[in-house]
C-alpha cells in the first residue's frame, strides 16, 4: 500500500473508531438507565421497624385517655359530695335543736325583730364547705343580761325572690358573749343565691 492509500485509510479508521465508541457508550448508558430504573422501585418497609402507632392503637389510646379523665371527674364529684355531706352533718348536729327553737320563736315576731344590731353575717369559703353556700352568723349579746337569740337567714335568687329560709339561734348568752352558728343553703351551687339577714330576735 502506497502513502496515498494510507492517508485515505486513516480518516476512515478514525470514523469507525468514533462510531464504535459511541455505540459502546450508548449501550453503557442504556444499562445504567435500566439499572437505575429497577433500583428506583421503593422496597417494602419492614413493619417491625416502625416506632409509631397504628391507627387502631391510636384509637385505643384515645379511648383509654377519655375513660381515665371521666373516672377522675367522677371521683372528684364523689369527693365533693362527700365533703358537703360531712360538713352539713357536723354543723347540723350542733344546731338542729337551736334551729327549731329559733323558728318557733320567730313565728310571732313582726318586722325584723329587736336584735338586728346584735347580729352579723360572713360567708364561708366553699372550699371549706364542700361547695355548699354557708353563712357564719355572729351573734353578740350587747346587753348587760343573759339572753337568747333567734335568727332568720333568707337566701335570694338574682331577682330578689326568697328561695330558701334557714334558722339559727343561741341560748343563754352571757353579757358580751358571742355565738357563731352556721346557716347552710341546701340548694345547688347554680344559680348563685345571696344570703340576707331577715330577722333577729332577742328573748
Amino acid at each position: 500500500m502506497n502513502t496515498k492509500s494510507l492517508r485515505r485509510a486513516r480518516p476512515a479508521a478514525l470514523v469507525l473508531a468514533v462510531v464504535a465508541a459511541s455505540t459502546v457508550a450508548l449501550v453503557s448508558c442504556g444499562d445504567d438507565n435500566n439499572s437505575s430504573g429497577s433500583s428506583s422501585q421503593a422496597p417494602t418497609p419492614d413493619k417491625a421497624s416502625f416506632s409509631g402507632m397504628t391507627p387502631s392503637a391510636l384509637k385505643s389510646a384515645a379511648a383509654s385517655a377519655v375513660a381515665s379523665a371521666q373516672a377522675r371527674a367522677s371521683a372528684l364529684a364523689s369527693s365533693a359530695s362527700a365533703a358537703a355531706s360531712s360538713f352539713e352533718a357536723s354543723v347540723s348536729a350542733e344546731v338542729a335543736r337551736a334551729s327549731k327553737d329559733a323558728q318557733n320563736e320567730l313565728k310571732n315576731v313582726s318586722g325584723q325583730g329587736n336584735a338586728m344590731s346584735d347580729v352579723a353575717m360572713t360567708g364561708k369559703p366553699r372550699a371549706q364547705t364542700g361547695g355548699l353556700l354557708a353563712v357564719l352568723v355572729t351573734i353578740t349579746n350587747k346587753t348587760d343580761k343573759k339572753a337568747s337569740y333567734a335568727v332568720q337567714v333568707d337566701f335570694l335568687d338574682s331577682s330578689g325572690k326568697v328561695v330558701e329560709t334557714r334558722y339559727v339561734g343561741a341560748e343563754d348568752l352571757a353579757p358580751g358573749a358571742k355565738a357563731q352558728p352556721v346557716a347552710i343553703s341546701t340548694k345547688p351551687p347554680e344559680p348563685v343565691l345571696t344570703p340576707k339577714l331577715a330577722k333577729a330576735q332577742r328573748y
